[in-house]
C-alpha cells in the first residue's frame, strides 16, 4: 500500500509542490534574517497569515474575497500556461494575451457601454486572436513561441496604454471608476458578496474560473480533441503521419490559450478591483506568475486551482510586512522568492523518481 502511495504521480506531485512552498518559506526567511533579524519571524508570519493578520471576523472575511478576487486571473493565466504546456508549447506570451484582454474588455465597458457579458466575450475573442497569431507565426514561419509571445506581450502593453488613455480620469492616469462610468459592465457578484462582509468584488469571476479548470480537466484527458492536441504536442511529425492536422492544432491550441488569460484579465478588471493605469511600463506580473502556479498545481487544472490561491494567499500576504523595519519592497521580494522556488515542482518530482527507483534496484540486488 505505502509502495503504491508513493509511487502515484498525484501523491509525487503533491509531496513535491510541499517540499517547494517550504524552501521558498524557508529562503524567503533567511533573507529576513539577513536584511533585519529583530522583525524575521513577525514578517514571515505575517506573509503566511495574510487576512489573518486581522482580529476581526469581518476583516478577515472582506480581505479573504479580496484575495479570492485575484485568485481567479491569476488561475486563468496558470490554466492557459498548462494547457499550451500540455501540448507541448510554452506560453509565456500569456501575459500580454492577458493585457490585451483586459483592454478590449475596460473599452467595450468605459468606450462602448458594453454589459459586461459582452465584455468578456470581446476578451475571450481578441485574446484568442492573439494567441493564435503566436500559433501562426510558430506552424508556417518556424517562430519559436517564446520569442512572438515576448514580444508580442511588449507590444500588447503599449498599444492598451494607447487605447485605454481614451477613457481615463483626465486627472490621473488611471481608467475611469466602472461603477461609475459604466456600472452595466460590472460583473455580477450572484450572491457572494454575502458571505465576503459585504466585499461588492467578489463576483461571478470566481465560481466561473473554477468550472473553466473543471471543463478543461475534462477536455483534456476524456476527449478525442485533447488527446489529438497532445498527440501534437509529443511528436508534430507523428502526429501529422497518423493524419492529424499538426499546424491548425498549434494555432488553436495558442488560440485557446491566448483566450484563458485574457478572459483572466477582464475577470478581474470587470469587478472594478482595479483601474488599468495608463503610464505602465512594465507587463502585469500576473501571466508570469501563471507560469508557477501552472508547475506548482503540477500542470493538473484541479490541482492548478489550490496552486493559484496558495501563490495568490503569499503575494497578498506580503502586503502584511512591517514597513518600519523592512523596505516597501520587500514584501514583493519575499514573495518574488517563493513564486520562483514554486517552479521546482517537476525538478523534485524527478528527484524523488530517482531516489525511488535507487531503492529498489538495492533491493532488487539485495535479494
Amino acid at each position: 500500500m505505502k509502495k503504491n502511495l508513493l509511487k502515484s504521480e498525484g501523491f509525487q506531485t503533491f509531496i513535491a509542490s510541499l517540499i517547494c512552498i517550504v524552501l521558498g518559506l524557508l529562503v524567503g526567511f533567511i533573507v529576513l534574517l539577513f536584511i533585519n533579524p529583530a522583525g524575521a519571524t513577525e514578517a514571515i508570519l505575517a506573509v503566511i497569515k495574510n487576512f489573518f493578520n486581522y482580529s476581526m471576523a469581518n476583516l478577515q472575511l472582506k480581505n479573504f474575497g479580496n484575495t479570492l478576487v485575484k485568485t481567479a486571473p491569476l488561475l486563468m493565466c496558470a490554466l492557459s500556461v498548462l494547457f499550451c504546456y500540455k501540448v507541448g508549447l510554452f506560453n509565456i506570451g500569456a501575459a500580454g494575451q492577458y493585457v490585451v484582454g483586459t483592454c478590449i474588455s475596460l473599452y467595450a465597458a468605459l468606450g462602448w457601454g458594453m454589459p459586461w457579458w459582452m465584455c468578456m466575450i470581446f476578451a475571450i475573442v481578441v485574446g484568442g486572436v492573439y494567441g493564435a497569431l503566436v500559433g501562426f507565426l510558430k506552424a508556417y514561419c518556424n517562430v519559436n513561441e517564446v520569442i512572438s509571445g515576448i514580444m508580442l506581450n511588449w507590444i500588447g502593453l503599449y498599444t492598451t496604454n494607447m487605447i485605454l488613455s481614451n477613457v481615463k480620469d483626465v486627472a490621473s492616469p488611471y481608467t475611469l471608476h466602472l461603477k461609475d462610468y459604466a456600472p452595466q459592465a460590472v460583473l455580477p457578484t450572484v450572491g457572494l458578496d454575502q458571505f465576503f462582509s459585504g466585499n461588492t468584488y467578489v463576483s461571478l469571476a470566481i465560481p466561473l474560473s473554477i468550472l473553466v479548470a473543471v471543463v478543461l480537466k475534462v477536455v483534456l484527458d476524456q476527449t478525442k480533441f485533447g488527446y489529438e492536441l497532445k498527440a501534437t504536442g509529443y511528436n508534430k511529425h507523428a502526429a501529422k503521419y497518423s493524419g492529424m492536422a499538426e499546424k491548425r492544432n498549434i494555432i488553436l491550441t495558442l488560440a485557446i490559450g491566448g483566450a484563458l488569460a485574457a478572459l483572466g484579465g477582464a475577470m478581474l478588471y470587470l469587478t472594478d478591483y482595479e483601474q488599468w493605469a495608463c503610464t505602465q511600463s512594465s507587463v502585469p506580473g500576473m501571466g508570469f506568475n501563471g507560469i508557477a502556479a501552472a508547475f506548482l498545481g503540477g500542470l493538473n487544472p484541479v490541482g492548478t486551482i489550490f496552486a493559484s490561491y496558495f501563490i495568490q494567499h503569499i503575494t497578498s500576504g506580503g502586503a502584511y510586512v512591517d514597513k518600519t523595519l523592512y523596505s516597501a519592497q520587500i514584501s514583493d521580494l519575499i514573495s518574488a522568492l517563493i513564486i520562483y522556488l514554486c517552479g521546482f515542482v517537476g525538478f523534485m518530482k524527478l528527484a524523488m523518481k530517482k531516489r525511488l527507483s535507487k531503492r529498489e534496484e538495492k533491493k532488487g540486488e539485495s535479494k
